[in-house]
């Protein structure tokens, strides 16, 4: 399995970004792809997660209604929408795979992902 994270960069406050993670090496009808990032001196936050098959989505309360997950199974590709980005969103974005999913796809307990992309980093300027 290889997921390719990529689209970061620097922008500045209330812009928007979005990122994309490109899935391949296997079936992921019944994974549930999670977004994280880890801002420096941080630990890792969970941002939400989306199921490949039905697409239900659960999105972290510090981003919800600025930030959308979405998936393209024709692509194989799980996208992050972020809007009205702000200083505090500044981090590493990570994808990652969890090929035995619970039935709530809201825990974000890193643990729970079997793969993990390498990672784009996201910054954003006051």
């Amino acid at each position: 399995v290889q997921l390719q994270a990529s689209g970061g960069g620097l922008v500045q406050a209330g812009d928007s970004l979005r990122l994309s993670c490109a899935a391949s090496g296997r079936t992921f009808s019944s994974y549930v792809m999670g977004w994280f990032r880890q801002a420096p001196g941080k630990e890792r936050e969970f941002v939400g997660a989306i199921r490949w098959s039905g697409g239900n989505t659960y999105h972290a309360d510090s981003v919800k209604g600025r930030f959308i997950i979405s998936r393209d199974n024709t692509k194989n590709t799980v996208y992050l929408q972020m809007v009205s980005l702000k200083p505090e969103d500044t981090a590493v974005y990570y994808c990652a795979a969890d090929q035995d999913p619970p039935l709530f796809i809201g825990l974000g307990n890193a643990r729970d992902y079997d793969y993990w992309g390498r990672g784009t980093l996201v910054t954003v300027s006051s």
